[in-house]
């Protein structure tokens, strides 16, 4: 059977690849913050999911129509869209509630708890570095969390939700990984969210027309969302995991940024303590996940 040639390895090329979709991605969480203050929020991620669908169609279909639609494990893969449209829907009620930095440190709890879930479900070996980084991830949240902290109770509890179904979400994943194409996981992924919006679309119809600015931002969550799983994709065929997985913590930095740039909001020394935790544990967690390549034997 025929393989397909990879581009030659590349990692300061897939890093930065990595990095310029991890600011899409917190662009898209401030841009919803700004827009859930106003409109309604399934209103907001609808016309994301919208915008992303859109755009795999039009740029990759013409190109990878066959690897987007063809899949061997369907219900596996439309649970997992299902998750994370939920995931979106749950973040973007927390952050009508929460700051962005905040809410960014507690969902990057989900890729640290699977190392934890992933052992006993997926028979892989957690090891002790793997159980301290979780309790440490948890020790984060709690100091992010803590009473006095200033957030809403229940914008904390729609972000546990959210690292929920995010954790769902990612042990699909990990289980589609070995079957399905990236490009079918993203095509999915866009199309179920759609087709869920779409079907509660008529609850959320606002009777007042976004203003220029609020119908620009509301087009740009498609491209942001579209735009960066594209970028983020691309980056792995550039560089390996174990090199692009610690820099997924730097999204806390950009959220942090753009909440201070956008909204004025700075977090308190013990929250900023927690969130360095959160990011310590979780790059753990990914140096952990490094392998040596196998052996191959005769």
């Amino acid at each position: 059977m025929a393989t397909r040639s990879l581009p030659a390895a590349h990692p300061v090329k897939g890093a930065l690849l990595c990095l310029g979709s991890l600011a899409l991605f917190a662009c898209m969480d401030t841009t919803t913050k700004y827009l859930v203050e106003s409109h309604a929020a399934p209103l907001i991620v609808a016309v994301r999911y919208f915008g992303n669908l859109v755009l795999m169609t039009v740029l990759l279909g013409p190109t990878h129509g066959r690897q987007m639609v063809r899949t061997q494990r369907t219900g596996l893969v439309l649970l997992r869209a299902v998750c994370l449209a939920t995931a979106s829907l749950l973040i973007a009620l927390a952050l009508q509630r929460m700051p962005v930095a905040e809410t960014t440190a507690i969902t990057f709890l989900a890729p640290i708890l699977l190392v934890g879930v992933a052992g006993p479900l997926l028979g892989e070996r957690t090891g002790w570095v793997g159980w301290i980084a979780t309790l440490a991830g948890f020790a984060g949240v709690l100091l992010i969390v803590r009473p006095g902290s200033g957030l809403v109770a229940s914008g904390v509890i729609l972000t546990l939700c959210a690292v929920g179904t995010n954790l769902g979400y990612q042990l699909l994943s990990r289980v589609l990984a070995a079957t399905e194409t990236t490009f079918a996981l993203l095509f999915y992924t866009a199309l179920t969210g759609s087709i869920l919006y779409a079907l509660a679309l008529p609850w959320f119809i606002e009777d007042t027309a976004p203003s220029l600015l609020e119908a620009v931002l509301l087009l740009s969550l498609g491209v942001y969302g579209g735009l960066g799983h594209f970028l983020f994709t691309a980056a792995f065929r550039y560089a390996p995991a174990s090199v692009l997985a610690p820099l997924n913590y730097i999204q806390l930095l950009w959220a942090g940024l753009l909440g201070w740039l956008v909204f004025g909001h700075i977090p308190d020394p013990v929250s900023l303590l927690g969130m360095g935790i959160v990011a310590g544990s979780g790059v753990l967690v990914a140096l952990k996940t490094r392998r040596p390549p196998a052996k191959r034997t005769a």
